[in-house]
């Protein structure tokens, strides 16, 4: 019997999320699992589009950085649907709680370290032996402009992501072996609800586009990390940020 191929996506209830949890239902038929921490509304409206092109879509509600959380949802999910596998892994959530250093919180420090660093953590260990026992399967990091170059008011997040694009290429070592890849996609500005209250004009002068990305844009790229046609590709971090930084 053919297993049904699921696509997990942290975060997949808005902005790039949202897109990402589209474009892998379009061009793949992958049906998606929808991760979300508490935008119910969001994430059932993403789950009636994605079923409106005959895909399953199925929302699970956890927080990533809730190690507890992470383990009994993904467990009792993979219990009760013994016929199905997840292919694909999108680290896609994380927070932002910008400031300045000098003046940052403890709180601010951890609550932005724990969504995407740990959260990369708890939630790849809850799927990674079953795609190395399968020797397939694709690991997609959502990383950041900010954690390559860092940014000043972002040493949390800066050091966030930056921390996901060393395990990136460091977990990509471990398991090429098995046919699983691991890679990133590193987004600078993007018309999110993140950038809405950028001064778009200032940054586009910039950026060598002259204009910020769209979320289908990062889209299509993780797309194309999750098929066939990237096998020789891992270890990797992919910029979209319109020739700002390289």
């Amino acid at each position: 019997m053919t297993k049904k191929r699921f696509a997990l996506v942290t975060g997949g209830s808005r902005g790039i999320g949202k897109a990402i949890c589209l474009a892998l239902a379009k061009d793949h038929k992958l049906n998606i699992l929808l991760n979300y921490r508490s935008n119910e509304e969001s994430a059932q409206a993403v789950k009636r589009e994605v079923e409106s092109l005959n895909i399953i879509c199925e929302l699970l509600k956890f927080d990533v950085a809730n190690a507890s959380e992470v383990s009994e949802k993904i467990s009792k999910w993979k219990s009760e649907n013994k016929d199905s596998t997840i292919d694909v892994l999108v680290n896609n959530a994380g927070i932002s709680d910008d400031g300045l250093f000098i003046f940052m919180s403890e709180n601010s420090w951890n609550s932005v370290l724990d969504t995407s660093l740990q959260g990369f953590y708890h939630v790849t260990q809850s799927v990674l032996k079953d795609m190395l026992r399968a020797r397939s399967g694709r690991i997609i990091n959502m990383v950041s402009l900010s954690g390559l170059k860092g940014n000043a008011g972002q040493v949390n997040y800066s050091a966030a992501k930056g921390a996901v694009i060393a395990a990136t290429k460091a977990l990509a070592q471990e398991i090429g072996k098995r046919k699983v890849t691991v890679n990133a996609v590193a987004p600078g500005f993007i018309n999110t609800e993140m950038t809405a209250d950028f001064d778009a004009e200032k940054y586009k002068e910039l950026i060598p586009l002259n204009r910020f990305g769209d979320p289908e844009e990062v889209a299509n790229l993780v797309s194309f990390l999750a098929s066939d046609r990237s096998s020789y590709i891992t270890g990797e971090v992919i910029n979209i940020n319109g020739g700002l930084y390289s």
